[in-house]
Parts: C-alpha cells; sequence; structure tokens
C-alpha cells in the first residue's frame, strides 16, 4: 500500500483549524488538510512533522501531534494516516507551494464543492472533535 499522511493543526484555542487551498490536481482550487507522502514508513512521527514543516513552517517546538486513526483504501491500495495536534502558541506560516489558510470548527467540511477528500475532511474533523471532548 502507498502510505501518505495528513495532519490537523488546530489553533491554540481549538476554534479553527488549518487547511490549505490546492493549486493543482487533485482538488486543485479546495482545501485540504496538509500532509503528503510517507517517504521512510519506520519513521512515522518524524515523517508526519517533515511534512508538516515543510508545507507550514511549524515544528515540534509549535506542537505535539497525535497519531489518532488511518484510512485504507484497499481499491486504491493507499493508506492515509491521520494525525492531529493543538499548537502550543501563535505562529507565523510559511507556505510551500499551496496557501494556508485557518478556516473556523464551524463550517461545513462535508460540503464536497468547497473541500477535498470527499467527505474525509469532514468525518476527521467529527472524530477529533468527539475524542476532545470526553
Amino acid at each position: 500500500m502507498k502510505p501518505y499522511n495528513v495532519i490537523v493543526i488546530l489553533n491554540p484555542k481549538c476554534t479553527k483549524v488549518l487547511l490549505c487551498k490546492r493549486t493543482k490536481e487533485p482538488y486543485q482550487g479546495m482545501y485540504n488538510l496538509v500532509g503528503g507522502k510517507i517517504e521512510n514508513e519506520k519513521e512515522e512521527f518524524q515523517e508526519a512533522y517533515r511534512e508538516l514543516y515543510e508545507e507550514t513552517h511549524i515544528g515540534k517546538e509549535d506542537v505535539s501531534l497525535k497519531h489518532f486513526m488511518n484510512l485504507e483504501y484497499l481499491s486504491f491500495e493507499k493508506r492515509i494516516e491521520v494525525y492531529y495536534g493543538v499548537l502550543k502558541h501563535d505562529v507565523e506560516l510559511i507556505e510551500e507551494i499551496n496557501p494556508l489558510e485557518w478556516i473556523s470548527l464551524d463550517e461545513d467540511f462535508f460540503d464536497m464543492t468547497k473541500y477535498a477528500g470527499e467527505g474525509n475532511i469532514g468525518h476527521i474533523l467529527k472524530e477529533i472533535q468527539i475524542y476532545m471532548n470526553h
């Protein structure tokens, strides 16, 4: 299976999530979570931090990531590792390719005309909110 990761970053008050606006296909022009291909499967956390830093300039000193869930697409032979973290403090974002934006958690992340992933962003965020409220 091809491994990928996505990283959910919440602002310190847990009212907003960091998303990127895709500049190329798939999902060009839509909002998506930051993440990418996992290069070294034995270093899953390091790969998540690497991808997060490359795309946002957020480092280990800014956030503690938790490996929250995996999504497996057997038909496509693709696995997505989902990480999340709450920022310890406000940060200055430095974009790699895709513009970054803080989006209110009140949004409808199941809107597939605006958010990538066929509803996965909505599902992931709901599961994280349920977990955090327990």
